[in-house]
C-alpha cells in the first residue's frame, strides 16, 4: 500500500516529467530525421528489389514511398534498410516501418508488441504449371510432378492438402538455387509450389515464361501488410489510412493522370480525399492535400499494382483477390470521412 501511495506522490509532484519520460512521437522522429526508414527484403521483382545504381522498386517499396508522398509531399524520402526478418526490425529503433511480404499472423503481432497494417496484397500457396500439362487447378495435379523446396512451408502445406483430399502427390524437392528452368525441361518439374507473391518472379526469370502459368487456387491464406511497432500509434494511424487512400481513390475513379481535374469534383467523398473539404489531414496530423500528394505521385493501388505485378509488368499476375470488393476481390477501405 505504501509505494502505491508514493506512486500517487510522484504523479501528483512530477506529473508532466512522468508523462514526458515516454518514448519520443514516431512522427516528429521521422519529420526530424527529414526521412522515413523502410525495413526491405530486395529479393522478390515486383514487390522488392533494388537495381545497379541503388533504385528500389516494387510494390512494397511503393508502399513506403507513399509514407514519404503523405508526411512530406514527395515520395523519395524514403531510406532503405535491409530487414531480412521481425526480430532486425526489433532490434533497431531507427527502422520506422517493415514492408516486406510479411504475412498477418497472430505470433507476430500480440506477443512480439506490434501491429500490423491494411493487407496490401492477399497472397496464398500457389501452383506454377507447364501450359503443357492443361491442368487448371489443384486437384488435375495428381500424379503430376510438384517441384517444392524442401522442409519449407510450403512442402508441409503442400502434403497436408493432398492427404487431406485424398489426391495422389507426387512431390520432388527442389533446393533453392537449382535451376527450375533446367528441371522442368528435364521433366524433374510439372510444377512449382510456393507463394504466388514469390511464383510471379519465378515465372519471369523462366527462358519461356509464357510456357508456364499460375493456377487461379491457392492452398493457403497469406495476407501481407507493412509492420510497426505498438506505441506508434500517430505512425501507425498514417500508415493505415494512407493504404485505405490509395484504395479508396481506385474505387472512386481517382489516378494519378485525372487527380487534379478531380480537385473539382463536386463529390463529397473525392472532395474529403483530396482534401478540398478540410478535415483528414488534421486528423492525422498531416497536410490536407495528404493523400492528393500519394495518389498525384504513385497513383492509386490499382496503378501501383498495374505498375509492379499486373499483366503489363513482367510478373504478369493476375489481380485475383486483389482486385476491389467491387469486383469480386477483397481490397476495401473504409470511409475516408
Amino acid at each position: 500500500m505504501r509505494s502505491v501511495c508514493v506512486v500517487f506522490a510522484a504523479l501528483w509532484l512530477f506529473g508532466p516529467a512522468v508523462l514526458q519520460a515516454r518514448p519520443a512521437d514516431r512522427l516528429a522522429k521521422i519529420r526530424q530525421r527529414g526521412f522515413v526508414t523502410c525495413g526491405v527484403a530486395p529479393e522478390i521483382p515486383g514487390f522488392a528489389s533494388v537495381d545497379d545504381q541503388g533504385r528500389y522498386s516494387g510494390l512494397d517499396v511503393d508502399i513506403c514511398r507513399a509514407y514519404s508522398a503523405v508526411i512530406f509531399g514527395t515520395p523519395d524520402q524514403v531510406s532503405y534498410r535491409l530487414t531480412s526478418n521481425v526480430r532486425e526490425f526489433l532490434q533497431s529503433d531507427d527502422i520506422d516501418v517493415v514492408s516486406r511480404r510479411l504475412t498477418w499472423e497472430l505470433r507476430r503481432e500480440g506477443a512480439r508488441g506490434l501491429l500490423f497494417g491494411p493487407v496490401t496484397f492477399y497472397d496464398g500457396q500457389g501452383f506454377l504449371v507447364a501450359r503443357r500439362l492443361a491442368a487448371h487447378n489443384v486437384p488435375a495435379l495428381a500424379a503430376a510432378r510438384i517441384c517444392v523446396a524442401p522442409g519449407s512451408g510450403a512442402a508441409a502445406n503442400l502434403a497436408a492438402y493432398f492427404r487431406a483430399r485424398q489426391l495422389s502427390l507426387r512431390q520432388e524437392s527442389l533446393p533453392a538455387g537449382q535451376d527450375l528452368g533446367a528441371a522442368f525441361a528435364a521433366g524433374r518439374c510439372d510444377a512449382y509450389t510456393a507463394d504466388v507473391s514469390a511464383l510471379g518472379a519465378i515465372r519471369s526469370r523462366l527462358p519461356n515464361p509464357a510456357d508456364f502459368e499460375i493456377l487461379a487456387q491457392q492452398i493457403s491464406k497469406e495476407p501481407l501488410a507493412q509492420l510497426v511497432r505498438q506505441g506508434d500509434d500517430g505512425f501507425y494511424a498514417i500508415v493505415r489510412w494512407t493504404v485505405f487512400a490509395l484504395i479508396g481513390a481506385e474505387e472512386l475513379g481517382v489516378t494519378s493522370q485525372n487527380v487534379d481535374a478531380m480537385l473539382h469534383s463536386d463529390d463529397p467523398a473525392i472532395q474529403l480525399l483530396l482534401g478540398v473539404v478540410p478535415g483528414n489531414g488534421a486528423a492525422l496530423g498531416l497536410d490536407e492535400k495528404w493523400a492528393y500528394d500519394a495518389i498525384k505521385t504513385l497513383g492509386n493501388y490499382g496503378e501501383i499494382f498495374e505498375r509492379n505485378l499486373g499483366a503489363s509488368s513482367r510478373i504478369g499476375l493476375a489481380r485475383g483477390l486483389n482486385r476491389l470488393w467491387t469486383d469480386g476481390g477483397l481490397m476495401y477501405a473504409p470511409p475516408l470521412r
